[in-house]
């Protein structure tokens, strides 16, 4: 049987990247892998269960919706047992992935209010990795959420401006100002090597404008700026 999986490529940094600072800033324990495939598990689960608000194959998306859904909870159990206080997060999770509902069901997924919601999903779940460990709310957790939001929603204007928006000037500037406040922002407050951390994304936000990139290309170099991004904030959270 032919697996039915995500086709935002993106957004597997996304699932990746702020689960793993917040293991880091954190320190690695054994329930840390449930927590990570019941999270997989349940983003897995979020792509079908969107699909249904389409009203397209209904009982195809339900289907894969369970399939996936029931794992996610069996692992999820774990670390809820262990550390009930996370369901809060899932709850603070619900309305933005109830935004995500809402844009699925108008098929306007590739909305930026969308993509900013999912974003701040998938970064609530570093915040969770790292929560699973100290049991209360750090300045290593709000500065791995902070930073993965703001890391990905350039990820966003980039992306957009490349694809979907090439032609748009306005929305060039938006990326562009952007871009270059962001590590301002950091420096400003003292976090110079988190501010290191975005530069390769300000470099490429300039460099790479207008160029005739493939959206495989542009895919493949944000893996790689995902990846110089992790390893920066890895020594900035360790």
């Amino acid at each position: 049987m032919k697996l039915f999986l995500p086709k935002q490529h993106g957004a597997w940094a996304m699932l990746l990247v702020p689960y793993w600072l917040g293991v880091i800033e954190s320190g690695f324990r054994w329930m840390h892998v449930p927590l990570f495939i019941g999270w997989l598990f349940l983003y897995l689960a979020t792509y079908p269960f969107l699909m249904l608000f389409k009203k397209k194959k209904i009982h195809f998306h339900a289907k894969w919706s369970m399939l996936y859904l029931i794992p996610s909870i069996l692992f999820l159990s774990v670390p809820l047992y262990h550390k009930p206080e996370m369901s809060y997060l899932g709850m603070i999770m619900t309305p933005f992935f109830g935004i995500n509902v809402y844009f699925s069901s108008k098929n306007n997924d590739r909305a930026f209010v969308n993509d900013l919601s999912a974003i701040i999903v998938f970064c609530i779940a570093g915040i969770g990795s790292s929560f699973l460990v100290h049991g209360n709310l750090t300045n290593g957790m709000w500065l791995l959420f902070s930073s993965s939001v703001l890391f990905f929603i350039g990820s966003t204007f980039y992306v957009k401006s490349m694809i979907r928006e090439k032609k748009n000037q306005k929305f060039k500037w938006q990326s562009w100002v952007y871009h270059l406040l962001v590590p301002i922002i950091w420096i400003l407050a003292h976090e110079d090597l988190v501010a290191l951390a975005f530069l390769p994304s300000t470099i490429r936000a300039f460099a790479f404008y207008g160029r005739p990139l493939s959206a495989k290309q542009v895919g493949v170099f944000e893996i790689v700026n995902s990846f110089i991004f992790f390893i920066t904030m890895m020594y900035s959270l360790y």
